[in-house]
């Protein structure tokens, strides 16, 4: 299994390899490298996929007794990519994973070919937001995740996705996943809730910019979605129908499509432009 040193910490990757442009994929709080199953298995026949699990979560280590804050897993992630010799490489991020593309995007716009943001957002969270997660924090630090996991599926997932019938088990097989965390996930969740906004630095970002947000979603909503394309010039935004926070594990197909038509528009300068899903582009 390889594990990169970073820093102290041990990160965890997977590397399908070949000679197509690297992407690297980010996830999203709470999960791991393996989030990403679904698009890597579209993508890797054209692309040379790179998934790795943030320190502190999966199967990544950090030094312990340590804060594992926004800043440092964004620094992993610059460093990562360097070491690997990855760039500029296209970057696909949810969620926590977007948080540490933005800020990649706008601190090292040389590392990067493009930019995929699913369901998230550039500013802090707030204060409502914000006294939920750090109830969900302390419970997960003296107690675990077990007590909260049904809360956390509730909001990670969208209402057609918890309530269909005919997904029981991947509902279940999910739960599932999430009580694999490790126990000390709370620093990581500690660092994910008290980010720093990066709003001020969008208008920074120069690299073509994909922003999938699923209109269920209730952790970064579609209005966040939106001020991130009207700061982030030159951007797309994808709006899935009937899909929550966790769009790509909900909507894998739609997910792996809008990313196809991405990828294709930017390889080539004109192209087909017309989508299947509801697009608006920026001026």
């Amino acid at each position: 299994m390889p594990f990169l040193s970073i820093r102290g910490a041990q990160l965890y990757y997977e590397d399908t390899g070949g000679p197509g442009e690297p992407i690297v994929f980010s996830h999203g709080l709470l999960w791991n490298s393996h989030l990403y199953a679904r698009q890597i298995e579209f993508l890797k026949s054209h692309y040379r996929c790179i998934a790795y699990d943030h320190r502190g979560q999966g199967r990544s280590t950090a030094p312990p007794g340590q804060p594992i804050d926004l800043r440092t897993v964004y620094e992993d992630a610059v460093a990562f990519i360097q070491a690997l010799g990855l760039s500029p490489c296209h970057f696909v991020g949810l969620s926590m994973g977007g948080f540490v593309g933005l800020r990649v995007a706008a601190r090292h716009p040389e590392l990067l070919r493009s930019l995929m943001l699913l369901d998230t957002s550039a500013g802090s969270e707030t204060l409502l937001s914000l006294s939920l997660y750090r109830v969900l924090t302390a419970t997960a630090h003296w107690l675990g995740l077990r007590p909260v996991v049904d809360h956390i599926m509730s909001i990670y997932f969208g209402r057609t996705f918890l309530k269909d019938p005919a997904r029981k088990a991947e509902r279940e097989e999910l739960r599932s996943q999430l009580l694999q965390n490790p126990r000390d996930v709370w620093r990581a969740m500690q660092g994910v809730i008290t980010r720093r906004g990066v709003t001020e630095e969008l208008a920074r970002i120069v690299t073509p910019t994909l922003i999938l947000v699923g209109d269920e979603d209730v952790v970064t909503s579609p209005e966040r979605a939106e001020l991130l394309h009207r700061h982030i010039r030159g951007s797309q935004l994808v709006r899935l129908p009937r899909v929550g926070h966790m769009s790509n594990l909900e909507q894998p197909e739609l997910v792996n499509r809008a990313i196809q038509r991405f990828l294709f528009r930017e390889a080539t300068p004109v192209g087909e432009d017309s989508y299947a899903l509801a697009t608006v582009s920026s001026a």
